[in-house]
């Protein structure tokens, strides 16, 4: 679990080490803010994908369980997340996935619901596409789910090269994504 009391404390330490007052007015309140800021955008810390899974894995019965040629495919699901090498901000990321069902369909909002809670972590975009792919899969019942994520991380466009236009594009294919190409363009 995140504990806001120890984030407290080192964030007062942090803006003491750039040379800050953190007793000044603005910065009063300010370790306070932060810990409960970062209590929620890493809120997925606190859960293993198991328990994601189990949080959001409500299912319904597929009208024609027989139509296996089927599949259940969201686009432009929008997240960020914070990357694990420099806490920085992940941006205008953009999910798109898609699953063959099994006797089973997840609930349109619960594929958003994982993908979102996958990306409160501190997160590596690569990780967070498996991630999402192993929720999904275990979610929904099903082995074949792909996963495609577009983003910006804030660690190449605010510091180091500081290239504005750069996007990191990853993709993850579990089941029958790894070789059907067909499926592989659901997602594109």
């Amino acid at each position: 679990m995140i504990n806001q009391e120890k984030i407290k404390y080192h964030i007062k330490g942090l803006l003491e080490a750039i040379g800050e007052d953190p007793e000044r007015e603005g910065l009063q309140e300010t370790p306070d803010r932060v810990a409960r800021m970062l209590a929620e955008v890493l809120e997925g810390e606190n859960y293993s994908n198991h328990e994601i899974a189990e949080k959001f894995g409500k299912t319904f019965s597929m009208l024609n369980a027989e139509n296996t040629d089927s599949a259940v495919v969201m686009k432009d699901i929008q997240v960020f997340s914070y990357c694990e090498h420099h806490m920085a901000l992940m941006y205008d990321m953009h999910v798109n996935v898609a699953y063959v069902p099994r006797e089973r369909v997840l609930g349109l909002s619960k594929i958003a619901r994982i993908c979102d809670m996958a990306a409160k972590r501190l997160q590596l975009q690569e990780r967070l596409g498996n991630d999402i792919a192993e929720i999904i899969a275990e979610a929904s019942g099903s082995p074949d789910v792909g996963v495609l994520i577009t983003g910006s991380h804030s660690c190449m466009t605010a510091r180091g090269i500081r290239n504005a236009s750069a996007k990191t594009i990853t993709k993850t294919f579990k089941g029958a994504f790894r070789t059907d190409k067909n499926l592989q363009e659901l997602i594109l």
